[in-house]
């Protein structure tokens, strides 16, 4: 087979929650199926880390798609102008963009719907493209793969889908997620907190991760906390910067707030694996690994009992309304100051990330290419 990915997410040193379902995925199927070729189609001069495999042919199409208009030209002219010129078995699309119109198979992973449930969050040209052309996109795609069954019912709920035209494959764990001694915490530690114990949130900066609530929790927890603590935010700055600052600019504790941005994957996991807890307050998500990573680091987590999070943490989180900043700072404290739970969540955690692998998620996702490649 001839299939064709859209690969403009593995972008070296970026990667977010789209490019690393890309890498995992994508990497393991090339590898795994030398007999077909697989055709990468980047916006950008491609890095050689992303080539797997022999039987991949890297393609750059212009423009580069990082603006609403651009991503219309790409997929649009662009992808749909090469596939209709060079035939292809089945195009896959890992950030749940399609060309529009053509008669390619088309598979499209469509993440979540957050845009649809909280579009003004956004810019007014993402919001709009995103709450135009998605619902065409999953109506026009041969098969939708979802990363849980939140996810799953909240697309055919607000995009009347059929149940059947949609799959769930869970997204897995990267490997380097794993405990590390307490030689290593105390270095961690000693290198991004002065030595002092912290709170960890890992993600990037979007509203919807419910950033500012944290930052006010946190102030909460420091003015009643006997012992110092910090609060290590790590993610790339996006579209929820704004009230962060502001919030910052009203804490009594802003001083033991530390914003790392986005780092590398070894660096994320020194940071997650030393945390005395992983808070992860988003009031919207569709999965949220970072909550996996924590539970394979063998770190607490405090969650939000909200959207798909109990679906991916089931028993092994502390959940807390996220909309309420004196839940989240009493889950601060109790996480601290009961060890027994610690443990108790830690263990719980430990059997629960073991329902997740990339390498089940690759084959779940081979077999739906497979199936529509062959209608």
């Amino acid at each position: 087979m001839k299939i064709a990915i859209n690969t403009r997410f593995l972008i070296p040193g970026k990667l977010d929650g789209i490019g690393w379902f890309t890498h995992e995925v994508v990497s393991r199927i090339v590898r795994q199926h030398p007999e077909h070729t697989f055709y990468f189609f980047f916006d950008r001069p491609w890095d050689q880390e992303f080539i797997y495999a022999e039987n991949i042919r890297p393609v750059v199409l212009k423009p580069s798609a990082r603006h609403p208009v651009l991503w219309h030209i790409w997929f649009q002219f662009s992808l749909k102008k090469y596939l209709r010129a060079h035939p292809v078995d089945l195009l896959l699309s890992p950030d749940g963009f399609i060309p529009l119109g053509i008669e390619t198979p088309r598979v499209a992973v469509i993440h979540d719907l957050n845009f649809m449930h909280y579009p003004k969050e956004l810019p007014k040209s993402v919001s709009y493209y995103y709450r135009h052309f998605f619902p065409l996109f999953a109506r026009e795609s041969s098969h939708i793969i979802t990363v849980s069954e939140f996810s799953r019912h909240d697309i055919i709920n607000l995009f009347n889908i059929s149940p059947d035209q949609i799959s769930v494959t869970y997204n897995g764990v990267n490997k380097i997620f794993s405990p590390l001694p307490d030689k290593s915490k105390e270095e961690t530690r000693n290198r991004f907190t002065g030595g002092i114990p912290y709170f960890v949130h890992i993600g990037s900066l979007l509203p919807r991760k419910n950033i500012p609530r944290l930052l006010k929790a946190f102030d909460l927890f420091r003015a009643t906390s006997t012992k110092a603590f910090k609060l290590v935010i790590a993610g790339r700055p996006m579209f929820g910067t704004r009230d962060i600052n502001k919030v910052m600019r009203t804490m009594k504790y802003a001083r033991d707030v530390i914003l790392l941005g986005g780092l590398s994957g070894e660096d994320t996991h020194r940071i997650l694996a030393s945390a005395e807890a992983l808070v992860f307050v988003s009031y919207f998500e569709g999965f949220g690994i970072p909550l996996i990573e924590a539970m394979a680091s063998e770190v607490p987590v405090i969650a939000a009992n909200a959207t798909a999070v109990p679906e991916v943490c089931n028993n092994a989180a502390l959940y807390v309304d996220p909309f309420s900043e004196k839940t989240i700072s009493h889950a601060m404290d109790k996480i601290i100051t009961d060890p027994g739970l610690r443990k108790q969540l830690t263990v719980k955690g430990t059997k629960r990330v073991a329902n997740f692998s990339w390498d089940r998620t690759a084959d779940k996702v081979w077999k739906i290419i497979q199936q529509v490649a062959k209608k």
